[in-house]
């Protein structure tokens, strides 16, 4: 299935402009369609594990995995599910961004117990979507997150929310989002064609199969079409 998410062009450096796209009720049909579809895979991705939470990352910076993780949030939510959006890249986190939220207090003031979590938690940014940003950035981001406060908080809020998406930096990058594998059900993978190469893709993969983990799937955005076909857009779920 391949669907029209969003155009954005690349700077000079290779990053990605402009601000990001996400699902509205002005949304085309067939871009809340595609999300729709890719939600029901993974939703049956989920069903061999206990967990409903799970990671969305990438190989590299520039692949659009926080959009894809906000337009997932949306898409959850829409089935009446309470669904926790949390930015987990403690090193450019862009969730706030997206949703144009406050990012003066977030994940890293929570696990670092300098604020409770409902002091940084965004209550219903959309019906049944909460929101925690990033928050501060801290000096110590890999250590925050295999911290005992951080794991003894998403099994509270496991309890509270039927579905928990966590928005990671890109494992080409830093390892941060393989320090989650035992907090998750398994990673969803953003590639972008023309971007992410197949080298990039198996490289993930072993570290995501070493790290003792597994992906539930890939979304694939940046895919070229025909001008006959362009109406069509370029969006695709697979599984792996």
């Amino acid at each position: 299935m391949k669907i029209k998410l969003f155009n954005r062009k690349k700077n000079k450096k290779g990053v990605v402009d402009g601000p990001a796209f996400a699902l509205s009720d002005k949304s085309k049909f067939a871009i809340v369609e595609s999300y729709k579809s890719a939600r029901t895979n993974i939703m049956f991705s989920l069903s061999a594990s206990d967990k409903k939470v799970f990671a969305v990352t990438s190989y590299s910076k520039g692949e659009g995995k926080s959009t894809v993780s906000a337009n997932l949030a949306i898409s959850f939510s829409k089935m009446e599910k309470k669904v926790l959006l949390i930015d987990c890249d403690l090193r450019r986190p862009n969730v706030h961004n997206i949703f144009k939220l406050d990012n003066s207090a977030g994940l890293s003031n929570v696990i670092g117990k300098m604020v409770g979590f409902e002091d940084a938690v965004n209550r219903d940014v959309l019906n049944n979507l909460d929101i925690i940003s990033a928050g501060t950035i801290p000096p110590n981001p890999s250590e925050l997150m295999c911290s005992s406060t951080f794991v003894d908080l998403i099994d509270e809020l496991s309890q509270e929310y039927d579905y928990i998406i966590i928005d990671t930096p890109p494992i080409g990058v830093v390892a941060d989002a393989l320090l989650l594998k035992d907090l998750i059900a398994g990673f969803v993978v953003v590639v972008r064609e023309r971007s992410t190469t197949h080298g990039d893709v198996q490289k993930l993969l072993d570290s995501v199969k070493l790290a003792d983990s597994k992906v539930l799937g890939m979304i694939t955005v940046g895919c070229s079409m025909s001008k006959k076909r362009s109406k069509k857009g370029y969006y695709y779920y697979q599984y792996y």
